[in-house]
């Protein structure tokens, strides 16, 4: 009896099939020659002209060498690279292959590419575009590399290709079908903008991390000194009031904890022209730089750090801290986008999403009532609410009529009462500046959370 094998044999694979010269069609030189040769014996067997038989020989004796070592093999077309992600004005360089596998000599190879508007990407240095054709006589077995290489000029996720190539042989009378090839993708991540916050956060509880707490605990912030006790190590004992007043003193500290950061992008609307890095800057591009830059900086101090969207989508980060969550929230940008929406998530979802000793910062430009109205709910909840304007300096409308202007102007000042009530609601509003813009905001925002904590006391 024949044993059976547990894992049944899986067959060898399959060798690719052979490319068929039907991948190589005739051209329209080809017709013409074959015409020509074919009109001048007609021609001479009507009129008896040996001539026009003479005249017809070199054509057909052409025709016929050329066509005796036909292709049978279309051009290889190859697109590759070592870089899978970048920062805004860092530069890509990727490299277009184009190979002839065939024993026959190719007489022309085209090739062209494809990719991402905001990626400026030019041929050798020679300043050529990539979507340009590129040339190049291929003998048998020989390759021609093109390098495409360029700065990325604004985040997000772009692409290079797809590429595709054509090749002509046997004295341009035959040329192959379209070879194609995919794209390449890319990870384009926003440049963080100089960011550093020097005050406390206000409500600071967790178990590690660099802010000052209010709670007596291991830490460097002098508290004050008091009597020895059980537990208590020998590093601590002050010397001065020991020998001073003859009884072992110790010096209390306040413990050092870590916070936790929410960051909520508004992404109702966008305005403004990208003009990507170096450039003007829209909405977006405000926003995913400041909490790029936000993030990185908390991070780096070891709190945690998650990420909510206030849209369509209404994605969430889950929060966390360290090198892995920087790269995490970075690949969670490069997916943000403005999208008009009817229905947005409501004001107590999005506080049960958030903790109660969060700090949130809300990237908005306030064009729209519902993203006022989502950050004052979560003041009324009670959260710690810091408000980033995104809108970018200098914004005008393009003028349609005579009363554009008036009418900017309305809308203005509707905003600023906007704000105004925010402020009115303990929220604070501050326009992105880069390094320090949150200082003031949160130096108010800690001052209030310890009223609010001596209150409920």
């Amino acid at each position: 009896m024949a044993l059976r094998p547990a894992v049944p044999r899986t067959p060898p694979p399959a060798a690719p099939p052979e490319e068929a010269a039907q991948d190589w069609q005739p051209t329209r030189a080809l017709g013409r020659a074959l015409l020509l040769v074919g009109l001048l014996l007609v021609a001479a067997a009507l009129f008896g002209r040996v001539d026009l038989v003479v005249l017809a020989v070199p054509f057909a004796v052409s025709v016929g060498w050329g066509l005796s070592r036909r292709p049978t093999s279309v051009p290889g077309l190859r697109l590759a690279t070592s870089e899978e992600y970048a920062t805004e004005g860092s530069s890509l360089t990727t490299t277009l292959t184009m190979a002839n596998r065939d024993v026959v000599a190719y007489d022309i190879a085209v090739a062209r590419t494809q990719h991402s508007p905001w990626l400026e990407l030019t041929a050798d240095g020679s300043g050529a575009k990539p979507d340009r054709p590129v040339v190049a006589a291929l003998d048998r077995n020989e390759a021609a590399a093109v390098v495409l290489a360029g700065p990325a000029r604004r985040w997000g996720r772009h692409s290079i290709g797809p590429a595709a190539a054509v090749a002509a042989a046997c004295g341009g009378l035959l040329a192959c079908r379209a070879v194609v090839t995919g794209s390449l993708g890319f990870k384009v991540f926003p440049v963080t903008e100089a960011f550093a916050a020097d005050e406390a956060m206000p409500r600071a509880a967790g178990l590690v991390g660099q802010h000052r707490s209010r709670r007596p605990g291991e830490g460097g912030e002098l508290a004050g000194v008091r009597v020895f006790g059980p537990g208590d190590r020998l590093r601590r004992i002050d010397w001065r009031t020991t020998l001073r007043t003859r009884q072992l003193h110790v010096a209390r500290t306040l413990s050092d904890r870590d916070a936790e950061v929410v960051l909520v992008l508004d992404l109702l609307a966008e305005a403004g022209i990208s003009g990507g890095a170096g450039g003007e800057s829209s909405v977006m591009d405000i926003t995913v730089r400041a909490s790029a830059a936000i993030a990185e900086h908390y991070l780096t101090l070891g709190d945690r750090v998650s990420m909510i969207e206030y849209g369509s989508a209404a994605r969430r980060l889950r929060p966390a801290s360290g090198r892995r969550q920087y790269m995490m929230v970075l690949e969670w940008l490069l997916d943000v986008s403005a999208r008009q929406v009817v229905r947005v998530p409501g004001e107590s979802r999005m506080s049960a999403a958030i903790s109660p000793n969060a700090l949130v910062v809300v990237m908005t430009p306030l064009l729209d009532a519902r993203s006022a109205d989502m950050v004052a709910g979560l003041a009324r909840a009670g959260r710690s609410v810091v408000t980033v304007d995104t809108l970018p300096p200098g914004l005008h409308p393009a003028t349609v009529g005579a009363w554009t202007g008036p009418a900017y102007g309305i809308w203005r000042l509707e905003r600023a009462n906007t704000i105004g009530q925010l402020r009115e609601h303990g929220v604070p509003v501050v326009a992105w500046a880069g390094a320090g813009s949150l200082d003031l905001v949160l130096r108010d925002v800690a001052r209030m959370a310890g009223r609010a904590q001596g209150a409920r006391r």
